[in-house]
């Protein structure tokens, strides 16, 4: 409870007999005062009301800058209590002298370091990573608006009950999957490191929130559902395009961003003395080296002069978000029960277009890009087929000795 009151300390008058005016602070029972600054004759002030009788423009003047005062000093015990900070006479007080530490607040911190990352797209940071920044931040803003009524609160309010409050927020009412929302708890996690390195809070939160991504099984088209795709006929040019940048990518490895920003310059001629792809990865900064298997090639011929082709691309590639839409109706009309996106194709490529067929794993790697040959097995994990084709190897291999060895016995 919050109660105000003006009153005139007579001690203090001037040489003219004007007595200072003095506020008092009362929050529950406990006091705090401040100068106003401003001054009155004594038998002018109406302690009933907090005012100055009279109708000069001095007088009027004196009330309204009072009234300001009483006003202000209320927004300040309103904005305390709304970011849950201890609301004290001393507190509101220093609040409104300007005397308050100034609160570092959680999603100005985030809308910062997401700045910072959009103006970094393209040299330090993918537009993908910009993308998960963006929307990391914007549930967070949600579960602040809808869980707790806030539209912002201090970084140094966060604590572990804070960040499984969050964690359970995604994978109830914005029902992500566990790997998605600690993946946004893990971006989440960047700003509050920040906030710490920064001296903003006395100590990480996250420092006993330990969690684990669950191994998920990558699908991935078969060689007969990845034929079913390329035979299906199109009546749309739409969706034949789209189609097309998929089955390239099958054939390729390419991840959707490498695939949208492919131009002739990526193109070169290798060792073997045929066309290879030579990028970065977007995502990784690593170099891919892949060379162009006969459907890709078809696939380049026959978009090689296309009017959709501008700045030097090779292929006709939409949006992300409108591949993914597109794809999943050209999943429906030809059959195919699993989920498309764009980087199922990079999977395909890795499991039944190379792997399944013989190709070494450090190739498959390489290849695609990767960092560690750790990332790779996990597609190799999957094949089960795979692992059963090498066995009926090794045991028709171990037969054959066996058949020798008993055929020397005497």
């Amino acid at each position: 409870m919050v109660s105000l009151l003006f009153y005139l300390k007579k001690s203090k008058a001037d040489s003219e007999g004007r007595a200072m005016i003095y506020l008092r602070i009362t929050v529950d029972g406990k006091r705090s005062e401040l100068s106003t600054g401003r001054k009155t004759y004594p038998h002018k002030w109406n302690a009933a009301t907090s005012v100055v009788q009279g109708f000069s423009p001095d007088i009027r003047q004196l009330n309204i800058y009072l009234n300001k005062m009483r006003t202000e000093i209320y927004k300040h015990a309103e904005r305390i209590k709304e970011n849950d900070l201890p609301l004290t006479s001393e507190s509101l007080r220093d609040a409104y002298l300007g005397k308050d530490q100034k609160h570092i607040m959680l999603l100005e911190i985030f809308q910062e370091h997401n700045d910072q990352v959009e103006s970094l797209v393209g040299k330090d940071f993918a537009e993908g990573t910009a993308e998960r920044y963006r929307t990391a931040k914007s549930h967070l803003a949600e579960y602040l608006r809808k869980e707790l009524r806030k539209k912002d609160i201090p970084v140094k309010l966060v604590d572990h009950a804070f960040i499984s409050g969050f964690e359970y927020y995604l994978k109830t009412k914005r029902k992500c999957s566990h790997n998605t929302a600690i993946k946004y708890v893990v971006n989440f996690k960047k700003i509050i490191r920040i906030a710490y390195a920064n001296g903003w809070i006395p100590k990480d939160p996250f420092a006993n929130w330990k969690v684990r991504l669950k191994n998920v099984e990558r699908e991935f088209l078969t060689s007969e559902e990845l034929q079913q795709l390329m035979n299906k006929p199109f009546m749309a040019e739409r969706l034949e395009h789209v189609r097309d940048v998929f089955v390239f990518c099958c054939f390729t490895g390419l991840a959707y961003a490498d695939v949208k920003k492919l131009t002739h310059d990526d193109f070169v001629t290798g060792i073997d003395g045929e066309l290879w792809i030579n990028t970065k990865r977007t995502k990784t900064k690593t170099k891919s080296n892949i060379p162009v298997l006969p459907t890709a090639m078809m696939i380049l011929e026959k978009y090689e002069d296309s009017p959709f082709l501008m700045n030097g691309r090779v292929l006709p590639v939409l949006t992300n978000q409108k591949m993914n839409a597109y794809l999943k109706e050209i999943a429906d009309l030809s059959g195919i029960k699993k989920h498309l996106t764009t980087h199922l194709a990079r999977h395909t490529f890795a499991t039944t277009v190379t792997l399944s067929n013989g190709v070494s794993i450090e190739s498959v790697s390489k290849m695609l890009g990767h960092k560690s040959l750790r990332t790779t097995q996990h597609y190799a994990k999957i094949l089960n087929r795979k692992v059963s084709e090498d066995m009926q190897l090794l045991k028709e291999k171990l037969r054959v000795k066996d058949k020798i060895h008993k055929s020397n016995q005497p």
